[in-house]
């Protein structure tokens, strides 16, 4: 990082003074990025470094202007700049070359359904039978970033399949549209540490919202099993958020392409669903987040697909533990960096190690928002619980080192030494007393994977 002029610190939650800058924002002309510290740089690493994916493809989205204003701007050449991202320079121009073949076929077989507040479970089975079985043409790629070093066993299947279209009548967020899928909204509070307190109203939309995100999740549970691809899970969660006039707040979230994460082993979150075939043995975690009537509602869980051994089934049940005790801390007067010292002692007395990377956070009419909530231990984070703050809590557990990296499709978030990881997650509502689960399953106190 570069030492810059006095500022205040970017980190959600954090007013500091700021003293420096991210390098990698200053060669890509990125206004602003000042950080009082180097942990709390780290900490924003998760939403930060969006800003340099979105930068590089904006250059090579055929905005010439642009991209000559900014190579002039950061003082590297041409040739330079197409050295350092060719990777991403492929992978954008093969995704725009398959979309613009593909997409006709595409709106043919996925025509919006109407809406309904809530389905059958014949419904239910209706859209997971209709998943469409159509593919891209052609071989897949499991090495599409040549020289990239896989951190584990786990292999990309490229090409993806085009950006699925939600119907016009279904309200969006502001950034569904946005060319590099940036929230104008939450870019306006940036920096703040401002944790908003929700009218009766804006309580009652959240429960909705949640309630209808964990429908979503719920579907998505009954397309686990080995032979079905993260592709197909993800087409299944379109078509429900669909069916309940939904948007999926994942899709162009920062250009995200999808309408959910899926995390598959090695995984710790952010995966990109694609056309791997799921495998026995695997552990995937299914990241569903739904927008409704101006509200997001988050929530995840990991799942078996099919018989795993004794360390998965160690590692899945010490993640939901983790979650669930800091979960039972929450009520008015806890301060938010108390839950990392829950989490982490539950899971290190287990063997395992807490992701810092990536934190919980608040959410209502913004999908990320105040507060930030990082699960491990003697953390920095602003704030105190009181009541009418929505937040949410999703340890990501991890068999070996909590170190991760980020696989070149700028998204993928994977462990270090490629050992597995894996997640849960709810959205909560402190209350007078404590705090309620917005997204906890109606039919069952009990999480999927303990059925499986």
């Amino acid at each position: 990082m570069a030492a810059v002029e006095t500022r205040v610190c970017e980190t959600a939650g954090c007013s500091s003074e700021a003293k420096l800058q991210c390098p990698t924002c200053l060669k890509l002309g990125i206004q602003g990025s000042y950080f009082c510290s180097q942990e709390c740089f780290k900490g924003s690493w998760a939403t930060h470094k969006l800003l340099h994916k979105k930068a590089t493809l904006l250059c090579f989205a055929g905005d010439g202007a642009l991209w000559h204003r900014l190579l002039r701007g950061c003082g590297v050449s041409s040739l330079e700049m197409c050295k350092s991202h060719l990777d991403v320079v492929l992978g954008t121009l093969l995704w725009v070359a398959l979309w613009s073949r593909g997409w006709s076929r595409w709106t043919q077989k996925c025509q919006p359904q109407p809406f309904c507040d809530s389905l059958s479970k014949n419904e239910d089975e209706k859209a997971k039978r209709e998943v469409s079985s159509w593919t891209l043409e052609g071989d897949i790629n499991t090495n599409p970033w040549s020289g990239y070093r896989y951190t584990g066993k786990l292999r990309p299947h490229y090409p993806l399949t085009p950006t699925r279209p939600v119907p016009s009548y279904i309200q969006r967020p502001d950034y569904a549209d946005h060319p590099l899928g940036m929230s104008e909204s939450e870019q306006a509070l940036k920096g703040t540490s401002q944790i908003k307190i929700l009218s009766p109203e804006d309580i009652e939309g959240m429960r909705v919202v949640c309630r209808l995100a964990r429908e979503v999740l719920d579907v998505a549970a009954m397309m686990v099993k080995a032979g079905v691809t993260t592709e197909e899970i993800d087409h299944a969660v379109h078509l429900a958020c669909i069916a309940r006039n939904c948007y999926p707040s994942p899709l162009n979230y920062y250009n995200f392409p999808k309408s959910c994460c899926t995390s598959v082993n090695e995984v710790i979150c952010h995966g990109i669903p694609d056309r791997r075939p799921l495998q026995e043995g695997d552990i995937v975690n299914v990241d569903i987040t739904v927008y409704r009537n101006g509200y997001h509602g988050d929530l995840n869980e990991t799942f078996y697909v099919g018989e795993v051994d004794e360390g998965a089934k160690r590692l899945v049940q010490t993640t939901y533990e983790c979650l669930m005790q800091a979960i039972d801390a929450v009520k008015p007067g806890v301060r938010y960096r108390e839950l990392g010292n829950i989490i982490q002692k539950h899971a290190q007395a287990n063997g395992f190690s807490v992701v810092r990377s990536y934190c919980g956070h608040g959410i209502h009419k913004l999908f990320h928002t105040a507060p930030n909530v990082p699960h491990y231990a003697k953390n920095k984070a602003v704030g105190v619980m009181k009541p009418g703050h929505v937040f949410t809590i999703e340890p990501m557990i991890c068999e070996g080192g909590w170190q991760d990296e980020t696989w070149p499709d700028g998204w993928t978030a994977v462990t270090r030494d490629g050992k597995r990881s894996a997640q849960f997650e709810h959205t909560l509502l402190v209350t007078d007393t404590g705090c309620e689960i917005l997204t906890r399953r109606l039919d069952s106190i009990r999480p999927h994977f303990m059925s499986q």
